[in-house]
């Protein structure tokens, strides 16, 4: 299973994923579904990842090909907008679908990768948007200023009820790394390592990325307060009157 999450703010973006794959209780691994195409002064572009690996692992091979044969019309690092950056992945992913799915379905098993794609172009705003496997996309907006892949149910409730357009980068970047804790603590499918963005709007390159390792002493230290915060929360909220 995997988890990840994108969030779009007025101040600039945050991207997290985390670095488990597994095919079975007893088939656990580590690959990093975090993918960064970055031109300093001019794009960045991150892309989470989702799904079946092979696919996944597919679908960025394609797209850094075809970056390294400098064809304008199918190249990340010549698109003109992200609108064209996502319109790019998805035609990658239809690609490699009508390679393997055929394949993959004669063994019951279905083709499955999507992306979150976000990051902005010179002369652009900061975008954000969700692929699905059959390479059709959603964009987000004031209403909705994140998306999330993967195993989403246990880290949506404190998203929801902490993140705003106006929410500050560093606030964000809290709410997002307690999504994830709130998550593995629910789900041992997902795990760490964890790969974390903060992209500040409009400096077209990457100053803040981190990877949280098992033991990282900040995310232990904030896993802590926050567990023992919801308990002390809790315990002062008003008894119920039969």
């Amino acid at each position: 299973m995997t988890y990840c999450v994108g969030v779009m703010l007025d101040k600039g973006m945050i991207f997290a994923s985390d670095s488990r794959t597994h095919a079975g209780v007893d088939n656990f691994a580590k690959f990093c579904k975090m993918t960064v195409f970055e031109r300093r002064g001019n794009r960045v572009i991150v892309l989470l990842s989702s799904g079946n690996l092979a696919g996944t692992q597919a679908v960025i091979s394609v797209l850094t090909q075809r970056c390294a044969d400098g064809d304008a019309a199918t190249n990340l690092m010549g698109a003109r907008t992200m609108f064209d950056v996502v319109r790019l992945v998805s035609d990658a992913t239809r690609d490699i679908e009508n390679r393997d799915a055929g394949y993959l379905e004669d063994n019951n098993i279905r083709f499955n990768a999507s992306f979150i794609v976000g990051g902005q172009i010179s002369g652009e705003p900061i975008r954000l948007f969700r692929t699905y496997a059959e390479g059709n996309f959603i964009e987000a907006g004031t209403d909705t200023p994140f998306f999330q892949t993967g195993e989403t149910k246990y880290g949506k409730p404190i998203l929801d009820r902490v993140l705003t357009q106006h929410t500050p980068l560093a606030d964000a970047t809290k709410c997002v790394l307690v999504s994830f804790d709130s998550t593995m603590r629910s789900n041992l499918s997902v795990g760490m390592p964890i790969d974390l963005i903060c992209y500040e709007r409009d400096s077209l390159q990457v100053q803040w990325r981190r990877r949280f390792d098992e033991g990282d002493p900040y995310f232990t230290a904030l896993s802590d307060e926050w567990g023992e915060g919801t308990r002390k929360v809790f315990r002062h909220l008003p008894e119920l009157r039969w």
